[in-house]
């Protein structure tokens, strides 16, 4: 056979504008694009700038190099135009400057010094990045970013998701439902509080998260101050460095070598990834309702389920979150272990992992705005709930047997060997409501007891399951 020629095809990698290669900033980009803020290469840039700025500003304001003398409030002002003037345009350029310099923040500080003489203080070109080695701005920026991106867009998405959660529980939490433990049939709880479990667990992590210390450091090549004494001997440099780092909203960390240990994200990165597990268990948890109807899906006007088959409508949301839970994990696992070790007093392994803390935050608020859009189009199947309870009446044992135990401790005759009876009744075996009424009324237990377990079902076997809801509602 002659082989087929193959169709020439127009290089993607061409097309104008850029085509993305990652789902995040392509098919999901609306979703995620809030990050790009705090978290791009761009981002990354911009907050180099910004604390190169302030950099400069903090040593002219505090006199702490003699003949750098204060500088106006219009100069500061200009200064820190810099930064909130950053965009397209300033993203081209620094590129430029890269392509020669070919390190990213000497092209920050080359970038800055060019703007100086238009200032009127181009006598203070040197004092840009006065001191630093370039760790000390990617520390600090790196914090900056990770601080934003959390406070400003991971936690309010999760918090939304955790409220909205919230409200299902307050709003089944009366709904009786059969528990399953190792899959099989148990004592009964209400879908409200199983819910509220979930939202419960989630709201622990999302406190360790708000408490999260970002660390900063500003001390030189390998964190002796060298340079800095060396230069000006008589400035207080870790005070100088201190408050800096707290005026910038972050914690000063006072002994690292050239790097800031990263410890700090590694932490933050463990309790995200917690997060993420905890609502992963969610989502299969849910998916698992779904399939066994005690959740009935809201079909999407137009939206089709399967390509064949017409009646489908898929969990897709909460399987779309699992998949980008695991990724967002598989990079937070990551980072937390590579970022905690350098070899002696600096590797470079943390500058290529840090590049990517926006694609393993992406991931994870892909996943909850998946999970959100998923609970918006879920009903209560009420009457499979109430059917699945009716058809498993054998849970009542554990309640026969433990009112048993009690009547024996109170000396009524006859209560010997509760469980045993109530296994030999009960396990492997299905019974009905005559069957287990019949059961209690040969038991021989005192009117008050016997009434009670009587008028028991499968739907009223809950406990206080309704009540334990207000641990996460109030």
């Amino acid at each position: 056979m002659a082989e087929s020629a193959a169709a020439p095809r127009v290089s993607l990698a061409s097309v104008t504008p850029a085509i993305a290669l990652g789902p995040l900033d392509g098919r999901y980009r609306g979703v995620t694009a809030p990050l790009v803020d705090y978290l791009s290469e761009a981002a990354l840039n911009r907050d180099r700038t910004h604390v190169e700025v302030e950099w400069l500003i903090h040593l002219t304001s505090n006199a702490v190099l003699p003949g750098a003398s204060p500088l106006s409030e219009e100069q500061q002002a200009q200064l820190r135009e810099i930064v909130t003037g950053f965009d397209g345009t300033s993203i081209a350029e620094l590129a430029e400057i890269e392509q020669v310099t070919v390190h990213d923040v000497k092209a920050v500080e080359y970038y800055i010094g060019r703007r100086l003489t238009a200032i009127g203080i181009e006598n203070l070109t040197a004092l840009v990045h006065f001191g630093c080695t370039s760790e000390d701005v990617n520390n600090l920026s790196y914090a900056l970013g990770v601080k934003g991106a959390v406070e400003n867009v991971w936690l309010p998405a999760a918090h939304d998701l955790v409220d909205r959660i919230t409200v299902m529980a307050e709003e089944t939490r009366s709904v009786p439902m059969l528990s399953r433990t190792h899959g099989q049939p148990a004592t009964p709880t209400t879908l409200g509080k199983e819910l509220a479990v979930t939202a419960h667990r989630l709201t622990r992590q999302l406190r360790r998260i708000a408490k999260t210390e970002y660390l900063g450091k500003i001390n030189g090549a390998t964190g002796t101050y060298a340079a800095h004494y060396a230069s000006v001997p008589g400035a207080d440099w870790q005070q100088v460095a201190r408050s800096f780092v707290e005026g910038l909203g972050l914690t000063w960390n006072p002994l690292t070598t050239q790097i800031e240990s990263h410890d700090w994200q590694a932490e933050l990165y463990a309790d995200m990834a917690r997060f993420n597990r905890i609502l992963h268990n969610f989502c299969t948890d849910v998916w698992s309702y779904i399939s066994i109807g005690y959740f009935k899906q809201i079909p999407v006007a137009g939206a089709t389920g399967s390509s064949t088959m017409p009646h489908k409508v898929n969990p897709i949301r909460f399987e779309n979150a699992e998949a980008n839970l695991e990724i967002s994990n598989g990079l937070l696992d990551t980072l937390a272990s590579t970022l905690v070790t350098s070899r002696w007093q600096r590797d470079l392994t943390d500058s290529s992992s840090q590049r990517n803390i926006g694609v393993a935050f992406g991931h994870s608020v892909l996943a909850i705005s998946n999970v959100v859009k998923g609970l918006e189009r879920l009903d209560v199947a009420d009457d499979v709930l109430a059917a699945d309870l009716d058809s498993n009446w054998e849970v009542l044992g554990e309640a026969i047997q433990m009112v048993m135990r009690a009547e024996a401790v109170a000396g009524t005759p006859g209560m010997d060997n509760p469980y045993e009876r109530l296994k030999e009744l009960t396990r492997g075996h299905r019974v009905d409501a005559e069957r287990m009424r019949e059961f209690v009324s040969g038991l021989g237990l005192p009117a008050e007891a016997e009434a009670r377990l009587l008028d028991l079902t499968p739907a009223k076997y809950i406990g206080i399951a309704d009540s334990l809801v207000d641990h996460v509602t109030k």
